[in-house]
């Protein structure tokens, strides 16, 4: 095994931590992954003048993300901070713009606050044993609700005739207690393994008071929560179907009386329907949802339907994209969402008459390493802010008032402007497989010169039911910094090119999307700079999957890393946290019933044809991809000897593989040392900077 701080050992030290002769280096170096900084969650006021949102950036001291919250002039983009002690997040406004509620770390466990914006007090309102999440203020400002798992008792088994186990003397150091889990999701990646328990809803007096719990019983109570023009009821989604732990895509929306807490079902779909928001007159609900046909992947719709439930219509049929994040409008004519096209975020409001109408575009989502799809927003009467960002510039805030979109933080320009950063840019792709287009885009070092010949690496996206964008990406732009020119691409089974080329590989991933992956690669190569002679591979979870299926399929690159990869289907299923959804709907039978088409699937059937120098990484707390799927491949390759190595990066999860900065930095310098290891003269003039 290679702890992720043995850099050295695969290559010398990270890219570009040398200084130049003449000052500071203009290539992004690992150390700035502590300098960047990133607009979250960006809430605007009721009337337009302020907004407030989760300003991210890193800890040098504890090696992690630190969120704060601050507030942004509308007019003048001044900025001053909310809360800056602790980890806060989640801001809301109060209806009429006088306070906002936030969750916050600044006492301990994170805590309900509220903060009075005239006079600049500030309380915390709760003391509670978990975190509140989908915090929503009741029209008269008076109560806020908020979702929270509450505990309940492990399993126990009692022991007929051995009688009362021994008391535990004071003071003795006995081994930890046993841990027995009897239900279906007992581990999260993230999570860990769960206390027993379930999410329920509760309201609380928004100047401070006892929380009041609504719902009971053994099933989850989703948000998000909204509360009725009236203030005598709450709408949410939950899942009470009677296997629901199995049928995790049975939610439907309900709405909560707060007199009497009785609860009413309002949808009835074989499916999913979740994120209720209800118009400012009360007489309608928009909300998503899909049929479900145990597949892989489905389109979310955005739907209106009647308060009572009835008269439901598709407001997004036509779009053949997925929505997300519905919202009102002030005047009630439409309704807000996001979706993605072609791996671009939009915000679009959908109108009752039909139409749907595009108002901007080149959201920024929440990850700074890869260039995933995304974005966030909130609207009023006086605007939408929402999340925006660019190949070289990572998430800001920006406002779009009368037609108009502003770019309200810059807070990344003083980093930058001594940076120089690889440029992103589109490149067609016609797949060799019955020629489908494909989208795929190329970052060229700093400095790129045309004439010369670079190293490539192919970087593969996870999911796979999930898409890259031309966005920021720190990891990308180290590499890019290196020397190489850097290649993603959204092949078939990416969703935000419609239904038909998400569902291409329902039942059959990996398949041809390894084909479109490699016309990329061709494509990169015909443009000249490439040099042939000179290919690596890398991708995470899905991406590491497809990472270990092409060295299985072809010998054309000289080193692969396989970060947290799918390896083994069979025991990947039996292994994952996710497995119910997985089995169910990634699959048209389980494992034991058709062992022969898990293994066609997986990359491990393929290794007796590996000669590809291949890397393997993963996080020791990884509970979607687990440890296990890395080290049978790691050990395959042993037995084979294929030149191999096992990164396990301590403490990371699955999707916080590269949270910490100093994580990233190691495992960027992991990748590019065995690159490095594997890589030979150019053919042409060296791209090597």
């Amino acid at each position: 095994m290679i702890a992720v701080a043995c850099v050295v050992a695969l290559g010398g030290a990270l890219p570009g931590l040398a200084k130049d002769a003449d000052g500071p280096v203009r290539r992004l170096q690992s150390a700035d992954l502590f300098r960047l900084e990133l607009a979250q969650d960006p809430q605007i006021s009721p009337d337009g003048a302020v907004v407030a949102y989760v300003r991210t950036d890193a800890d040098i001291m504890t090696d992690s993300d630190r969120r704060t919250i601050w507030l942004v002039d509308a007019a003048t983009g001044e900025q001053s901070p909310l809360a800056a002690t602790g980890a806060s997040f989640s801001p809301r406004w109060s209806p009429d713009g006088a306070k906002l509620a936030y969750v916050s770390t600044a006492d301990g466990r994170p805590q309900l606050f509220v903060r009075w914006i005239k006079s600049g007090a500030t309380a915390r309102i709760t003391e509670l044993p978990s975190s509140p999440t989908d915090i929503a203020w009741s029209p008269d400002g008076k109560t806020i609700a908020f979702s929270m798992m509450t505990t309940e008792a492990a399993p126990a088994f009692a022991a007929p005739g051995l009688g009362a186990p021994a008391a535990k003397p004071e003071g003795a150091k006995w081994a930890e207690p046993l841990r027995i889990y009897d239900t279906v999701t007992y581990r999260f990646d993230g999570a860990g393994y769960l206390t027993p328990g379930f999410s329920h809803l509760f309201v609380v007096p928004a100047d401070g008071g006892a929380p009041r719990q609504l719902t009971f019983g053994r099933v989850n109570e989703e948000g998000r929560l909204r509360w009725a023009p009236d203030g005598r009821s709450l709408v949410y989604s939950a899942n009470h179907d009677p296997d629901w732990a199995r049928e995790a895509d049975q939610s439907q929306v309900y709405e909560l009386s707060l007199a009497d807490g009785t609860q009413r079902q309002l949808t009835h779909r074989q499916g999913t329907d979740q994120s209720p928001d209800i118009s400012p007159d009360g007489s309608k609900i928009a909300y998503l949802g899909y049929d479900a046909h145990r597949r892989g992947y489905e389109n979310v719709q955005l739907y209106v339907m009647d308060r009572n439930g009835e008269n439901a219509r598709s407001l997004t049929a036509s779009l053949d994209r997925s929505a997300s994040a519905p919202r009102w409008a002030a005047d009630g004519r439409g309704v807000y969402f996001l979706y993605v096209d072609h791996g671009v975020s939009k915000l679009a409001e959908a109108l009752l008459d039909g139409k749907i109408r595009e108002l901007a575009a080149g959201m920024s989502g929440a990850e700074l390493d890869r260039p995933y799809s995304g974005g966030s927003y909130s609207a009023s009467r006086g605007g939408v802010a929402f999340t925006q960002g660019a190949p070289d510039e990572p998430g800001d805030v920006a406002l779009l008032a009368g037609g108009v979109v502003k770019r309200l933080t810059h807070l990344n320009d003083s980093l930058f402007a001594a940076k120089a950063l690889g440029k992103v840019t589109h490149l067609a792709v016609s797949s060799s497989a019955g020629g489908l287009p494909i989208d795929a885009w190329m970052i060229t070092p700093p400095d790129f010169n045309p004439q010369k010949k670079y190293p490539l690496i192919l970087e593969i996206h996870g999911g796979p039911y999930s898409s890259y964008g031309p966005v920021f990406a720190s990891e990308l732009q180290l590499y890019a910094a290196a020397g190489y020119v850097v290649l993603y691409a959204n092949p078939r089974g990416s969703t935000s090119y419609g239904f038909a080329f998400a569902d291409a590989i329902n039942d059959n991933y990996p398949s041809n999307d390894y084909d479109d992956l490699m016309s990329a690669v061709d494509a990169a190569v015909a443009t000249g700079f490439v040099d042939k002679d000179n290919l690596f591979v890398t991708g995470g979870s899905g991406g590491g999957l497809l990472t270990a299926w092409i060295v299985g399929k072809t010998h054309r690159f000289r080193a692969a890393v396989a970060q947290k990869p799918v390896i083994n289907w069979t025991s990947e299923v039996l292994t994952t946290d996710a497995y119910p959804f997985m089995a169910q709907d990634w699959f048209s039978k389980m494992p034991w019933e058709d062992p022969d088409g898990y293994w066609r699937r997986s990359p491990l059937s393929l290794v007796g044809a590996v000669t590809t120098p291949t890397l393997l990484m993963v996080g020791t707390d990884d509970h979607r991809t687990p440890p296990s799927e890395a080290e049978q491949y790691y050990q395959a390759l042993q037995l084979r000897g294929v030149p191999t190595a096992l990164v396990q990066v301590p403490g990371a999860s699955h999707h916080g593989l590269a949270d910490r900065p100093s994580q990233e930095a190691a495992e960027a310098g992991v990748i590019l040392g065995w690159f490095a290891r594997y890589r030979s003269e150019p053919t042409g003039s060296s791209g090597q900077p």
